[in-house]
């Protein structure tokens, strides 16, 4: 009876030391310009002197998992241009919208404070690049987050992942190619609906395997073995939406931009002019809002097996006043050169070929990656031809179904610095394949911070976990 009481008193224990490790608390609302009823997007939302956070969605909304050892820790909830709204965790409300006010620094004040500070966007950007060593991690660390992948044609959602991955880099200064690797840690969804058939895709696989010479035009889809197709176009999602590519790329702009060819690096003016548009406030600190525009040369990504050249550069730079940090940029590549202007037209019926938010988040000092937002046009179903009929709207439906856009978000919400810690990562085997399907740990979700999706996207997911269900019997 002893033995049966101790054993009962031991489950006890465990249980209640499980529940007060992964206790959480959690915390939802809406945030909304006070003067305006609008809803807030982007805004950062994060407990005081952690990396505890989320971002709120097209909607407003957001919802973040607290762990109940920090209900005394400070939410702050802020967005650039207005003023931050700050609360105990143990004291926030979750029935009560949260409302932001404006909050606009002087331009001309801060500009007259002192006379060595520069005073154009392009001068700016140029002292922003000379602190990056000073602004960017120089040690290891690693990031853990969330990342939602979508595909879509202009009608529906055709493919889902959602997963739990590791960010490692042994220093902003080194070389990402052989120092920043991704990992897939879980995967919480996969439904791939995708009509995909694309002979390029697969002549561009061919190429790349060893037959540089062949045409598109020589090849016969009932010659084509299934399976080889299959691997063709999962080698072209690695290809143009791998993360081990976007983060060693160009277009991670402040983490690579030793190359001379890079696009914040020496030759940043030869791609861009920037202007200085006003200063806002974020956070209690002032904060440069700085416009992108095209460069005397176009921008060439140079991935390797794509025609990724000639575009020009649109968008925003928000640049702290006092350290000269990056808090957020907002970056588009448009097809500029009439080679990318006609492929673009024909592949993609867009211009606008890459869009890009990444905000960082400040940490011990240092600025990581918090929030990353990337869109692209991809090649699906190319080969598809608008089917003769004379029904006048037949061929804006095929083109509703014919051309594929890609959207990637990652939410970074933990930031490790132990070296043992880090090591202990680095020793398990790695895999960065965000597009290979493993099995669902519902413990794991239960305790991990997510994107909360849009109202328009949660009806668009919902429909497609609906039709996979379908497909799949």
């Amino acid at each position: 009876m002893n033995f049966i009481n101790k054993t009962y008193s031991l489950t006890i224990l465990v249980c209640l030391f499980f529940f007060s490790t992964y206790a959480q608390t959690e915390l939802k609302n809406k945030i909304v310009d006070f003067s305006t009823m609008i809803p807030i997007e982007s805004a950062s939302i994060y407990i005081k002197n952690t990396t505890t956070g989320t971002i709120s969605n097209a909607d407003g909304k957001f919802v973040l998992l607290v762990p109940s050892s920090m209900e005394n820790d400070t939410l702050v909830i802020s967005s650039i241009g207005y003023k931050s709204f700050k609360v105990l965790v143990k004291d926030f409300d979750n029935s009560e919208e949260v409302f932001l006010e404006e909050d606009i620094a002087s331009l001309d004040e801060v500009l007259l404070v002192a006379d060595t500070r520069p005073k154009t966007g392009n001068d700016i950007v140029l002292k922003m690049i000379s602190r990056l060593p000073d602004n960017l991690p120089d040690f290891p660390y690693l990031e853990k987050g969330f990342l939602r992948h979508k595909e879509r044609n202009k009608k529906e959602f055709k493919w889902l992942i959602e997963s739990a991955i590791t960010l490692y880099d042994s220093s902003a200064q080194s070389s990402a190619s052989e120092n920043l690797k991704i990992n897939v840690d879980e995967m919480r969804k996969s439904y791939d609906l995708r009509d995909v058939d694309s002979l390029l895709a697969y002549t561009a696989y061919l190429k790349q395997h060893g037959k540089k010479n062949f045409q598109a035009k020589n090849l016969r889809r009932d010659t084509i073995a299934t399976a080889s197709l299959v691997k063709a176009i999962k080698w072209n999602d690695i290809r143009t939406n791998g993360l081990q590519n976007f983060f060693g790329g160009k277009l991670n702009l402040l983490r690579n931009t030793r190359g001379d060819r890079a696009l914040f690096g020496e030759k940043v003016l030869d791609y861009h002019q920037f202007e200085l548009d006003t200063v806002l406030v974020d956070n209690e600190r002032k904060i440069y809002k700085i416009k992108i525009s095209k460069g005397e040369s176009n921008i060439n990504l140079e991935t390797k097996g794509i025609f990724n050249a000639g575009y020009i550069a649109e968008g925003w730079l928000y640049v702290y006043w006092d350290t000269y940090a990056v808090k957020k940029i907002e970056y588009t590549l448009i097809a500029d050169s009439e080679a990318q202007k006609t492929r673009s037209r024909i592949l993609f019926d867009t211009q606008v070929n890459h869009k890009l938010v990444i905000n960082y988040i400040e940490y011990d000092g240092k600025m990581y990656t918090n929030y990353v937002s990337y869109e692209t046009p991809k090649l699906v179903n190319v080969g598809s031809k608008t089917p003769k009929s004379d029904d006048k709207y037949a061929e804006q439906r095929a083109k509703d179904e014919r051309y594929y856009k890609t959207m990637q978000e990652i939410l970074f919400t933990e930031i490790i610095l132990d070296p043992e810690e880090i090591q202990s990562a680095l020793d398990r085997e790695w895999n960065s394949n965000i597009f290979s399907i493993k099995p669902y740990n519902k413990r794991f979700w239960d305790i991990y911070n997510t994107l909360l999706e849009s109202e328009e996207d949660e009806k668009l997911i919902l429909d497609l976990t609906k039709r996979s269900s379908l497909f799949k019997d």
